[in-house]
């Protein structure tokens, strides 16, 4: 005996078309929110072209006779230095050209390095990667686990506890966390030894897995640095999105139906306070590219950082520019990714 298909009612009939519609328009909302979010970001790329071309050019120091290394030049050589590197030009003419070559992926070349600045920023970036790249990680797992556990039991000693070492710790000038942190661990205080390398990345000559152990002995200190300046953001924003909803009816209604605390947390609360904090870690994880100039400065940790703080001290415009814009660019690019995920978490984002 053959099973007949369920008739089709002229309402299931005006149905479908109506949900396809929907969906259409749904999809037709979201493509305009992502065209939105991405003439954004190329807004504020150019307007991060135009601020680092003017806002370098205000720091004191002649360029040209910093690239002599104080040797006695005459006129004549230091006009023709000007000349080569395009700095007797026009302002103006100096700035379509940067922009020019910027847009088509030409940062130009360093002064005091006398290299392409992408072959630099090239060769500093994994050492960047991999200080930062872990302190962010660590320090974001550790904010949303305490910033959870902090505002589920919000006014506890705990609580109090965790939010008071965090804003104190953040407080406090990651120079000055790195320089203490030195003293104690790496110099050694009384009968305290010295554990760990003042600075680099590697102490040199080791291969396979002792280079391995030994570039980890070299990051212990920066990255303990970074996590505990920094946890404190991911911490305090998420235990402020949760507060807000910790007094929601959906919970009330999830405790009714018998479910324990732990998962009336875990499937219901922690998710949808995520959101603020997600922007907050995709920030972050921008921040990756950037480094921390300090930190790297401290420990003598050969990533932009460091690279960044050298061409401060010279000026080297060119160089100087460029890791700005890749700076910038990293953070535009995982804000705009940011917003391009939320509506996984929230359907209402988008439409």
């Amino acid at each position: 005996m053959s099973t007949a298909d369920p008739p089709v009612t002229p309402a299931a009939e005006k149905a479908a078309p109506g949900a396809r519609g929907a969906a259409g328009s749904s999809r037709r909302a979201y493509l305009g929110y992502v065209a939105g979010k991405l003439a954004g970001a190329a807004v504020s790329l150019l307007a991060i072209l135009v601020t680092s071309f003017f806002l370098f050019r205000i720091i004191p120091g002649d360029p040209v006779k910093t690239m002599t290394h104080g040797r006695k030049v005459d006129a004549e050589q230091l006009a023709a230095l000007r000349r080569q590197y395009g700095l007797d030009l026009p302002l103006w003419e100096q700035f379509t050209r940067y922009v020019g070559d910027a847009l088509t992926g030409d940062l130009g070349d360093s002064y005091q390095f006398n290299e392409p600045v992408l072959d630099l920023v090239r060769e500093r970036v994994p050492a960047t990667l991999l200080l930062t790249g872990t302190a962010v990680v660590l320090y974001s797992a550790l904010g949303l686990w305490l910033g959870t556990r902090a505002a589920w039991r919000h006014g506890g000693l705990g609580d109090k506890v965790n939010t008071g070492v965090a804003l104190t710790f953040w407080s406090v000038p990651h120079f000055w966390l790195g320089m203490l942190l030195i003293i104690f661990f790496s110099v050694g205080v009384g009968p305290l030894p010295g554990l760990f390398p003042t600075g680099g990345m590697e102490s040199g000559g080791e291969e396979g897995p002792a280079y391995v152990v030994d570039v980890v002995h070299h990051m212990v200190l920066p990255v303990l640095t970074l996590v505990a300046a920094c946890y404190a953001q991911t911490l305090l924003v998420m235990r402020s999105s949760l507060l807000d909803e910790m007094g929601s009816d959906y919970l009330t209604a999830a405790r009714a139906k018998g479910l324990r605390d732990d998962l009336v947390r875990r499937r219901h609360a922690v998710p949808n306070a995520l959101l603020p904090t997600i922007t907050l870690v995709f920030v972050n994880l921008g921040f990756i590219a950037a480094g921390s100039i300090l930190v790297e400065t401290v420990f003598s940790w050969p990533g932009l950082g460091g690279l960044f703080y050298q061409a401060l001290s010279v000026p080297d415009l060119p160089l100087i520019q460029g890791l700005f814009i890749v700076y910038a660019g990293s953070m535009i690019l995982m804000s705009v990714v940011a917003d391009l995920i939320y509506p996984l978490f929230d359907p209402r984002v988008g439409r």
